[in-house]
């Protein structure tokens, strides 16, 4: 079924609006909430894996519960392994420009240092700036396509180590309160899982990039090597080009494939507020295209401050 086929048979008042070339689009005139038809729900996914991420206005509506009455029906929810869920709630976590951790402005996808992680996030706007605090998503998809061949060929064979504890210290901007909460909350676990830098997408079949800036190094390449392929294949994923940039209002839910995608949440609107509410859906375990499963290597708890 084609898109314009999908839309009128399945949501006849919904229009889709594409938002970049390579990703992204705008779902006009529905109201997301858990007690949405099967027929409409599945019609949501197929355009989610075609966009990558789909954006909806106007979702005022829609409280933690009923955000996460929509989000399970996606799949089933998770909560954050080290941050938990907010009160009440299964998978709810807030990222709030005020406390530790809540200005996510580099390129990750969530929880890689997971062997499982997260498939589809459902984030909604709650507190949005004047100006600033856009996010900007990238195909992971669309940049393989763009390698060469022989880029192709070496990066199938590639696996990386991604780890939560990256080098937090290294980033723009950061504050204490971010060292706090990286070193209190974000570190009491670390995890270090062992992925295929292209991965095979269980539903579409399309061979994504898997990396960001939770990769530690290369497995069986020299950190030297390491860094320069990193840039290589990472410049790829954030080209202008294979983006699409979100600007927020209150209300607003993005849904985004998480194992086709990566994110970043532009940190430039200085000492104004900014809240946002996640609900995630469980992934699976990336399978490399030789068929080799991700596995997690470290799982060590670390002693209290």
């Amino acid at each position: 079924m084609s898109e314009t086929d999908l839309i009128d048979n399945v949501i006849p008042c919904a229009d889709v609006i594409k938002r970049a070339a390579r990703i992204g689009a705008e779902i006009k005139n529905i109201k997301l909430s858990g007690d949405l038809p099967d027929q409409t729900i599945a019609a949501l996914e197929t355009l989610l894996l075609e966009h990558k991420v789909i954006f909806f206005r106007d979702q005022g509506h829609l409280d933690d519960a009923e955000q996460e009455r929509f989000a399970a029906c996606l799949g089933k929810l998770e909560s954050h392994p080290m941050l938990g869920a907010s009160k009440g709630t299964a998978s709810i976590l807030e990222l709030d420009s005020a406390r530790g951790g809540g200005r996510a402005d580099v390129w990750h996808t969530d929880g890689t240092f997971l062997n499982a992680y997260p498939k589809i996030a459902v984030l909604r706007g709650i507190v949005i700036p004047p100006f600033g605090g856009d996010t900007v998503w990238a195909n992971t998809a669309a940049a393989y396509l763009d390698l060469t061949p022989p880029l192709q060929r070496l990066a199938d064979e590639l696996w990386a180590v991604h780890s939560n504890s990256f080098d937090y210290a290294g980033m723009a901007r950061v504050r204490e309160v971010d060292k706090k909460h990286f070193d209190e909350v974000f570190t009491r676990t670390i995890f270090e899982t062992e992925h295929p830098v292209v991965r095979v997408h269980p539903k579409t079949g399309e061979r994504t990039l898997v990396l960001g800036c939770l990769v530690q190094r290369f497995v069986d390449i020299p950190k030297y090597d390491g860094q320069r392929l990193f840039d290589l294949f990472q410049s790829h994923i954030t080209a202008p080009e294979n983006t699409v940039r979100w600007k927020w209002n209150a209300g607003d839910v993005a849904i985004w494939d998480n194992r086709a995608t990566q994110h970043y949440a532009v940190n430039d609107y200085g000492d104004l507020h900014r809240v946002v509410r996640r609900a995630t859906v469980a992934g699976d375990v990336p399978v490399s295209v030789d068929g080799r499963c991700s596995v997690t290597r470290q799982k060590t708890a670390t002693a209290p401050p």
